[in-house]
């Protein structure tokens, strides 16, 4: 199912139209002017109430050359993923345009909490709303909190940090990201004995850490015959995850299943290829990328559990300005959906 497309803007003269009256009757019930009959009320507040229609943020905005400005705070470094959803940003431009937005992206070390925090410190009083791929460590929370507290508006991207004040969350339930990991290797696998290595970015990125819960969960409770090995991090670094991964392979000679929980994927591939365990190894990663999609049609990759960054990126700043204009959220619009990504159904 594709992404619902965005309801279009409303105008006055379409409420005129749903309760039967004319322009200016709208605008003497919007204003509280008399001489409007009880019935007319009801039937002018029943359009508006219908249709979450807020006439005067938009309209005020527009009036008063109002430009809202929101800060994407994104890891640095070479993560295909991330350099999509910062694509799908550019491409927005005109729509952001239309709507007096400007959007700055912020790059910073999303792996160190010190940095992190002092990357959202430094936006203070700057930016009307901060989209954040968040660290869940009490620097990053009091840093979101701070933000809040000083009318920031705040949602937390791909990665969340729930025990924070952020206002939402944008992205996949990871939980259910990484029980869909679990399920895929467990049964492609099959009926072979072995290890399962695990190569996270960090256990302190809420989505990785969520995404690692659910993986043991389906093994430990489905796969038991499969010894899961400790979790290793990358900080999502190719070179970093070709070691780990070289080194277990040296050490475990048994492994038949790897669930790399973020990025690095090149890395944990090179070394695959370079052992020559690439086709006795049930290798399961995220997202569909030009390198994703490269080693799924090798047979590299069996699987990558996909979110669309597009969609990520579009509901990210529709959150945002919802936010920021106290309009409604449409939860349902921007529900990231999971998918499963295999050779035979490349999109």
């Amino acid at each position: 199912m594709k992404e619902r497309d965005v309801p279009a803007v409303l105008t006055l003269k379409d409420i005129a139209r749903q309760a039967g009256v004319s322009l200016a009757t709208v605008d003497r019930v919007l204003h509280n002017r008399p001489g409007v009959r009880p019935d007319t009320v009801r039937r002018v507040r029943e359009a508006i109430e219908r249709n979450a229609f807020q006439p005067h943020v938009a309209a005020a905005e527009l009036a008063r050359g109002r430009t809202r400005r929101f800060a994407f705070v994104m890891p640095s470094g070479p993560n295909l993923f991330m350099q999509q959803i910062h694509s799908y940003l550019g491409q927005m431009s005109a729509w952001l345009s239309a709507r007096r937005l400007a959007i700055e992206t912020v790059a910073t070390d999303v792996f160190e909490a010190s940095a992190l925090a002092s990357s959202l410190d430094a936006l203070a009083d700057d930016y009307d709303g901060v989209a954040v791929v968040a660290l869940d460590h009490p620097s990053v929370r009091a840093a979101i909190n701070d933000l809040v507290d000083a009318g920031t508006k705040v949602v937390t991207l791909v990665s969340d940090v729930p025990s924070s004040r952020r206002h939402h969350y944008v992205g996949i339930d990871n939980i259910a990201a990484g029980r869909t990991a679990g399920a895929l290797v467990g049964r492609l696998v099959g009926v072979r004995k072995g290890k399962v290595a695990i190569i996270a970015g960090s256990r302190g990125l809420r989505d990785h850490a969520e995404r690692i819960f659910g993986f043991n969960q389906v093994m430990g409770g489905e796969f038991s015959g499969l010894d899961v090995l400790p979790v290793l991090e990358s900080r999502d670094d190719d070179v970093r995850s070709e070691q780990l991964m070289t080194r277990l392979l040296g050490r475990h000679p048994d492994i038949v299943g790897l669930y790399n929980v973020g990025a690095g994927t090149a890395g944990v591939a090179k070394a695959l290829v370079e052992q020559g365990r690439e086709k006795q190894v049930v290798f399961v990663g995220h997202d569909v990328t030009v390198l994703t999609r490269k080693l799924l049609l090798q047979g590299v990759m069996a699987a990558a559990i996909s979110q669309n960054p597009g969609h990520e990126a579009r509901a990210a700043v529709r959150v945002l300005l919802a936010l920021a204009r106290g309009e409604p959220i449409l939860s349902e619009q921007e529900k990231i959906r999971i998918d499963i990504v295999m050779r035979d159904n490349l999109p």
